[in-house]
């Protein structure tokens, strides 16, 4: 961590914890489609004061931000159907933990990089990880193959959008403005979708889950102007390295608050997935 200060360091944990918090709130939510509805809407509330207070982000970076904000929102979709049907302490780290592993695959096969050999052994130690939390409960049956995939899916869409905002900010002149209308377009759309589903019924009862609501979508973009703060510090393979300490954090809510059973096999394949994560993010140029 040499050359990143104490602060820092700091910051990306401190995101990495707020991150698995919100997620674990979003999971705690009995009704999950109200839950994910109202987080969004957050999002959408303080994006106004973001958009207000930024500069307009540049043409040139409007075809990633809103092929970005159609990514994440079906990101939200499969994550949010990997929570309804599967246990948090193994969707948590699958949908993480499979996103640096699609982007590291993805910059071989489409990008056409080439991996040093302390990249491929993260690779491979992700790979193991990720097996291991699947059948960590045995072989998956075809009851548990959707939050499996969905989990997956989520994992494949944070690693496309990863790609895009990555291109994206560096073409809009502002990361501020960026992420404002990122937040701004991608908010409310959750919620329409829900509304479309549900019709007025969405927000029956919205009263006893409205302050969990709002939480998760302030500890979320709590955690991303943190982990967006560092990385305009400190080294970024780095940050990226500390930031999936979610993972076992996650896992650790998963045991205390929600009773589930980790298992040591589940809790070290969820350490192995972090390892891996560190050895590839660490072994880039």
């Amino acid at each position: 961590m040499s050359g990143l200060g104490s602060a820092v360091p700091a910051a990306v944990l401190a995101a990495a914890v707020l991150h698995a918090v919100w997620n674990g709130l979003a999971h705690r939510i009995p009704d999950k489609l109200v839950g994910f509805a109202l987080i969004n809407l957050t999002y959408t509330a303080c994006a106004l004061v973001l958009v207000a207070v930024n500069p307009l982000p540049a043409a040139a970076s409007w075809p990633y931000l809103l092929a970005s904000v159609a990514v994440q929102v079906t990101s939200t979709v499969l994550l949010l159907r990997a929570y309804q049907l599967g246990d948090f302490g193994q969707m948590y780290p699958i949908a993480r933990g499979s996103a640096p592993l699609l982007v590291a695959l993805l910059s071989v096969t489409v990008l056409g990089q080439h991996l040093g050999a302390g990249e491929l052994v993260g690779v491979a130690v992700i790979s193991c990880g990720l097996i291991g939390l699947a059948f960590a409960q045995g072989i998956p049956g075809r009851a548990q193959l959707p939050a499996l995939g969905a989990a997956a899916g989520t994992g494949v869409m944070i690693a496309l959008y990863t790609v895009l905002d990555g291109s994206g900010v560096r073409h809009a002149g502002t990361v501020g403005g960026y992420v404002a209308w990122l937040f701004l377009l991608q908010g409310p759309t959750l919620a329409l979708i829900v509304r479309a589903r549900r019709g007025r019924s969405l927000f029956t009862g919205v009263g006893r889950v409205l302050p969990v609501g709002i939480a998760g979508g302030v500890l979320s973009l709590t955690a991303y102007g943190l982990v967006v703060w560092a990385q305009s510090r400190g080294n970024l393979a780095t940050i990226a390295a500390l930031r999936e300490t979610s993972i076992v954090i996650a896992a650790l809510i998963a045991t205390v608050v929600f009773r589930e059973r980790l298992g040591r096999l589940r809790l070290a394949a969820a350490v192995t997935v972090l390892g891996g994560i560190a050895v590839l993010e660490l072994a880039r140029p």
